[in-house]
């Protein structure tokens, strides 16, 4: 069974040329720093490719024809390899915050609720999940869907697969995942675009993520997260309902702390659950009014001129298993606060 009916059938002929892609990897090695450089073991020919060829063949019926076609089509992106070794979590907070709370952002925010507010109420009653955090993931992701990526998906999980040794074994998942779903769902596989991880669409969900919690959410016959805004809303919502959103439940709060016993607490993050009352014993104290039998882990965020200290809830842990940063987490929650609130106050002004 082919990839897409008849799409490579025109390149047969190209079967004997030197990948280009692959002849630009092996120039690489002479300059370049990155991991897929480390050995000959993180080419693709190696025979990893020609492996993983072999397994998408005899798990999957696809074409080996066809599959090394395509992959002549990719292109190897060393930027790329770069991006991984410096994603924007590794500033300070006070850096990384504005990048996405912002009064563009929040702005957006505010105009796509109030033209897809009907779609985000219906996401809300059907997964439990608030307007505001599906629309500052959104938001967040890409711009509400104005930037979802300029690298070709098939270039960037080429490249991780085959190319980044310390994370190769996931995203030779996410890449049989991503031609699975290009099959199920009639997509070419070389012509989707999405972030230089592979991520895909207006919520920027992985392939995997895309095969498992994607959703038909208007009823047109297919689960479109590329175009389809409704799609990705209830998408959205879908994932943080299957991790375990609690509905009406807190998300964070800020606190203080005093003394030293807190230290313990930030040594294995979401492994160190305590209830509120238990953390005024260890000296860290909510700043807002919460349930003293609340399960909440600490969280330190780093400033540059010192750390700001929170207490985050089980639906903030629900965030951070879209991104498992707590930076993306918190700047997911505080630019949902930013837009509900400004959308509340420009409500209040046309209200009579």
């Amino acid at each position: 069974m082919g990839l897409i009916k008849g799409r490579f059938t025109c390149l047969g002929r190209l079967a004997r040329r030197w990948p280009v892609w692959l002849l630009a990897w092996t120039l690489s090695l002479g300059t370049s720093s990155a991991p897929a450089a480390a050995s000959a073991e993180s080419l693709p020919d190696s025979g990893a490719m020609e492996q993983f060829i072999d397994r998408m063949a005899g798990q999957h019926d696809f074409d080996r024809g066809e599959l090394r076609a395509m992959f002549r089509q990719a292109q190897f992106q060393p930027g790329i390899l770069k991006a991984m070794d410096r994603p924007a979590e590794a500033k300070p907070w006070d850096v990384y915050r504005p990048l996405f709370v912002n009064p563009g952002r929040i702005d957006g925010g505010v105009e796509f609720w109030h033209d897809n507010s009907v779609v985000l109420v219906r996401a809300r009653e059907q997964y439990g999940v608030p307007e505001a955090i599906v629309t500052a993931i959104i938001g967040v992701e890409t711009r509400y869907g104005r930037n979802t990526g300029s690298y070709r998906v098939i270039d960037a999980l080429t490249t991780l697969a085959f190319g980044y040794p310390p994370r190769a074994d996931f995203f030779r998942d996410e890449l049989e995942n991503y031609l699975l779903l290009s099959r199920e769902e009639g997509m070419d596989p070389l012509a989707i675009k999405g972030s230089y991880a592979g991520a895909i669409g207006i919520g920027q969900f992985m392939p995997s993520s895309y095969r498992r919690y994607g959703v038909d959410f208007d009823g047109k016959g297919r689960r479109d997260l590329y175009h389809d805004v409704d799609d990705a809303i209830g998408s959205v919502a879908n994932y943080l309902m299957a991790y375990g959103w609690q509905p009406g439940q807190p998300v964070a709060v800020p606190a203080r702390i005093r003394g030293e016993g807190y230290e313990s607490l930030l040594q294995s993050g979401f492994g160190t659950w305590r209830t509120v009352a238990q953390m005024r014993e260890l000296g860290v104290t909510p700043q807002e009014e919460v349930a003293d039998d609340q399960q909440v882990v600490l969280l330190r965020l780093e400033r540059s001129g010192g750390a700001e200290y929170w207490l985050g809830f089980k639906n903030f842990y629900v965030l951070t298993r879209y991104n498992r940063s707590v930076y993306y987490a918190m700047a997911v929650y505080q630019l949902s606060r930013e837009i509900k609130a400004q959308r509340a106050a420009a409500q209040s002004k046309v209200e009579p």
